[in-house]
């Protein structure tokens, strides 16, 4: 019974996972690669008023100086920005996958067989979208190369003081039927963003806000995509244990 959750999670995680690469490098990656130009200075100061002015050189850099991946030499895992990308991505779904089917059999969340399973497992991949990326998003939204940046301690702590707050509170609201449970739910979930998520000392950065704003949105985007992607291939493959094994 192990061996097949264990199974299940995993070719759940890595397909999530091998399919999240191409969509950030249809989405995310092309911007990062903008802003690396602007951190690295290879991009001319644009004194135009308009977005378009600075988009123009930002896009002539990417095109000549990424055309071998300028940062492919700084990976790290020293195999090329594609290949660290695949494996990171591989790594992380095979993780998260294993995470969320745990978090599924502590809550009691079954998988019936059919559509039914596929849209609990939508369920629970959305929910876990929220708590992993939405979430810490809404004070800590992901950030560019060369964009300012608090302490990565700093960060860190509140990221996964965020992340475990919003799951509890996430839990409360959606499994719990006492009104004061739902109600504490909610607090869990607001109480990080009053006590507020680090703030660099230097605001000033080279990298164009709107760049910066893009990659936010393009980073939440592609996440959503893995995160619905991994819960409905976990629903639709643990729903293929039998129950009492589950259970």
């Amino acid at each position: 019974m192990i061996v097949r959750l264990l199974l299940a999670a995993l070719a759940a995680g890595l397909i999530a996972g091998m399919a999240m690469t191409p969509a950030q490098y249809l989405k995310t990656i092309p911007l990062i690669m903008q802003a690396e130009a602007y951190e690295n200075g290879e991009v001319p100061h644009s004194h135009g008023e308009t977005e378009n002015a600075v988009a123009a050189p930002a896009a002539e850099a990417y095109g000549h100086s990424h055309g071998a991946e300028s940062h492919t030499d700084d990976s790290m895992l020293g195999f090329g920005r594609f290949w660290d990308t695949v494996l990171a991505n591989l790594v992380a779904g095979a993780g998260f996958a294993l995470m969320l089917a745990a978090a599924a059999l502590l809550t009691g969340i079954g998988f019936p067989e059919g559509r039914e399973g596929v849209t609990r497992g939508l369920l629970l991949g959305a929910a876990a979208w929220f708590c992993v990326q939405l979430a810490p998003s809404m004070s800590l939204p992901p950030a560019v190369p060369g964009f300012p940046y608090a302490d990565l301690g700093d960060r860190q702590g509140w990221w996964m003081i965020t992340v475990a707050a919003s799951a509890v509170g996430l839990w409360c609201i959606a499994m719990r039927p006492e009104w004061l449970v739902k109600v504490v739910g909610v607090v869990l979930i607001v109480a990080p963003h009053v006590w507020g998520s680090p703030v660099p000392e230097d605001l000033s950065s080279e990298v164009p806000a709107y760049l910066a704003s893009a990659y936010a949105a393009a980073s939440l985007a592609t996440t959503l995509f893995f995160w619905l992607l991994l819960g409905g291939l976990l629903g639709s493959f643990l729903s293929r244990v039998p129950e009492e094994q589950t259970a």
